[in-house]
């Protein structure tokens, strides 16, 4: 599918299709997790995760950063 990049006030922005975004579950008003891989731009609806008392609510972006950076590391582990 092919969309074209318009402006939104001072910012950029796309549209997209009512039928994709009631296929995917995605509606007016709900948050998305945007990220850049290997030159493609993945957008995927954010899940709420209820924390609990102490963990702070970037701890899955940290987490998963650190994961992606030390992946070799972690399944050399494995082997230990």
């Amino acid at each position: 599918m092919e969309r074209k990049v318009t402006k939104i006030g001072n910012s950029l922005g796309m549209t997209f299709p009512a039928k994709l975004l009631k296929r995917l579950g995605v509606a007016h008003g709900d948050d998305v997790f945007i990220e850049e891989q290997d030159g493609t731009i993945v957008i995927r609806k954010s899940q709420k995760v209820h924390l609990p008392k102490g963990v702070s609510d970037d701890f899955f972006d940290i987490l998963d950063k650190n994961m992606k950076q030390y992946d070799e590391t972690i399944k050399g582990l494995v082997d230990r």
